[in-house]
């Protein structure tokens, strides 16, 4: 069998050598002429697999990493008979964390108390979840907006869009959708625009998309923390200039959420080789436990991992692309004993 692996997938030598022959390349350059001889297809986000990939290929199986789907055509896959797998939700922790620690160096640098501020998260699966749950342990009154869940779950818990986005700091966590019941194209655009003002903190961890960016130029807030872009690497360079944060689509990037992705697509292609299962891969993961002793949630989350770096590594934004394959080992919030009682621990 013979696999073809995006080379920025964390582990691929120990995790899938026992499947066959690896053949890797950057997943921009994977192309069909690669693919002609190969059984097995894994992934990140920068391989488009569809038909002109795929067609005439001996591909059965196609793992991604990542939590995205927009990379995926998924009806081509399903019509093929090609399995397909995921790794929804393996960065939703590490995401999390990137936005509660820009949320504390805001509060540090603006002089403002969490508990005196809303947050609206909208898209409250996998992510805004996680977030909902760290950010209330820190004393912030959440407004939770995401129409999928709340028509099955009833209005109980959520709030309608408008009523999220007039809140202190707005953050996305949904998917980028075109069709459908709730598409989230421009879910922040002309339609509602008027409801950011000069006082909000605008986040964006999603997609690049789901807010119009030549209208997010245009307009005066307090603050933006941006990672996702339109048209990455070639992002928006006014934003980037005038945004707080500014990072290259990195917020998942923990050496926790690369493992997981790996791990994920791991156990999905064991069952699908009919292939037993090698638990010492649960264990690659295996830092030694650091002491931070700061006194303040912005120190200690400024000493577990500074996103200022990631900010200063694309002032020159031709190394977008460069910084995000060759990201520092970035470890999550639970590796560490810390004096500041920070909320790693999730109710997911």
């Amino acid at each position: 069998m013979k696999l073809m692996i995006d080379d920025a997938v964390w582990g691929f030598k120990e995790i899938f050598s026992d499947f066959g022959e690896i053949v890797t390349l950057s997943g921009r350059q994977i192309n069909r002429q690669s693919l002609l001889d190969c059984d097995i297809l894994i992934v990140r986000s920068r391989t488009k697999v569809d038909k002109e990939l795929l067609e005439g290929t001996k591909v059965q199986f196609v793992g991604s990493t990542v939590a995205g789907l927009n990379h995926i055509d998924e009806a081509y896959l399903h019509e093929n008979n090609i399995t397909f797998v995921s790794a929804q939700g393996c960065n939703a922790n590490a995401v999390a964390e990137y936005v509660i620690s820009a949320i504390s160096n805001l509060a540090n640098d603006y002089n403002f108390d969490l508990s005196d501020k809303t947050l609206g998260i909208i898209g409250v699966g996998n992510v805004g979840s996680r977030l909902d749950f760290k950010a209330k342990q820190l004393g912030i009154t959440t407004l939770l907006n995401d129409p999928p869940r709340q028509e099955i779950e009833g209005k109980e818990n959520f709030v309608d869009l408008n009523t999220a986005l007039s809140a202190d700091i707005v953050t996305f966590h949904s998917p980028l959708t075109f069709s459908g019941s709730h598409p989230t194209y421009n879910l922040l655009g002309s339609h509602n625009f008027e409801l950011i003002t000069q006082d909000s903190i605008v986040i964006n961890t999603a997609r690049g998309g789901i807010i119009d960016e030549d209208l997010w130029e245009k307009t005066k807030t307090k603050a933006n923390v941006i990672d996702c872009w339109e048209n990455e690497p070639n992002i928006n360079t006014k934003l980037q200039s005038s945004a707080y944060w500014a990072t290259p689509h990195i917020a998942g990037h923990s050496i926790d959420a690369k493992f997981m992705g790996s791990f994920m697509i791991y156990r999905k292609l064991c069952k699908f080789t009919k292939k037993s299962f090698n638990k010492e891969i649960e264990h690659l993961i295996n830092p030694e436990v650091i002491t931070i002793n700061e006194n303040t949630l912005h120190e200690t989350l400024n000493l577990i991992y500074s996103f200022v770096d990631d900010v200063k590594a694309i002032e020159d934004i031709s190394k977008f692309e460069h910084y995000r394959r060759n990201y520092p080992d970035r470890y999550e919030w639970s590796h560490f004993q810390t004096q500041f009682d920070i909320p790693y621990k999730n109710n997911i």
